[in-house]
């Protein structure tokens, strides 16, 4: 299947590892030019450009969810590289990882510690989105994909914020769908994933997951990328507005 996708302009926030680093190497693959954000990890973010085929065909600029000053520079730096953006794929995260047994109970919790975590994984996709869907909507052509999490509708001890961000991209992309334009606006939502990040999970709350897991094996990066890549491409002309699970039946 021809997916379109050579020369295509990628923006992958979030890119240095994990899913974001597999849909980076998937589009790559398909011949488009990819952009990928770092926020602290410079020297990583370099070996990957040249993974992906140098600075020709490949780019990294810095990006902080909680700036939008520093979302906007960054749509603006690959714009002015590559002359717009065909595709956005808002992976990036604020979020740490931290044991649902040992979690304090919402109402315990201080505004000050999640609400600057819930307006960074809303807002800081929103102002992303918000920079470069009126450059794709006036070339009559684009994609949006943003990342949710099984957590939105299943839930996790303790995931109160992280799961309310997530709901949060199923409304912002039954709302954006209706923008028109030629653009597509679709959400992804991983289960358990063979990422670092699930690496450093009790190994009891891995094995839950699977256990939980109806195919019976854990979601690879590669896995979730590629269902990404597909909503990205001129292969869909019909999926819009949509939750995509990519979670094995969870």
């Amino acid at each position: 299947m021809d997916l379109g996708l050579a020369d295509k302009r990628v923006l992958v926030t979030g890119a240095t590892k994990g899913i974001g680093l597999a849909t980076a190497r998937e589009f790559a693959a398909e011949g488009a030019k990819v952009a990928i954000t770092y926020n602290t990890a410079v020297e990583r973010a370099a070996e990957i450009i040249d993974e992906l085929g140098g600075p020709e065909r490949a780019c990294a600029v810095p990006y902080e969810l909680r700036d939008p000053e520093s979302t906007t520079a960054a749509v603006d730096a690959v714009v002015e590289r590559w002359g717009g953006i065909d595709i956005v794929v808002a992976n990036a995260l604020w979020f740490t990882w931290v044991d649902p047994r040992e979690t304090a109970k919402f109402e315990d919790l201080p505004a000050t510690e999640w609400s600057a975590q819930l307006r960074a994984n809303v807002d800081g996709h929103l102002h992303t989105v918000q920079r470069a869907v009126g450059g794709m909507r006036k070339r009559g052509w684009g994609r949006v994909v943003l990342l949710s999490s099984v957590t939105a509708y299943h839930g996790l001890p303790g995931s109160e914020i992280y799961s309310a961000s997530k709901a949060a991209m199923h409304g912002f992309a039954r709302g954006l769908m209706w923008g028109g334009g030629g653009v597509l606006v679709n959400v992804v939502a991983p289960g358990a994933t063979t990422t670092e990040s699930m690496d450093a999970v009790a190994p009891e709350i891995t094995e839950e997951s699977l256990r939980n897991t109806p195919s019976g094996r854990l979601s690879s990066p590669q896995d979730v990328a590629r269902v990404i890549v597909f909503l990205c491409s001129e292969a869909n002309n019909g999926v819009n507005g949509e939750l995509v699970h990519a979670a094995g039946g969870r």
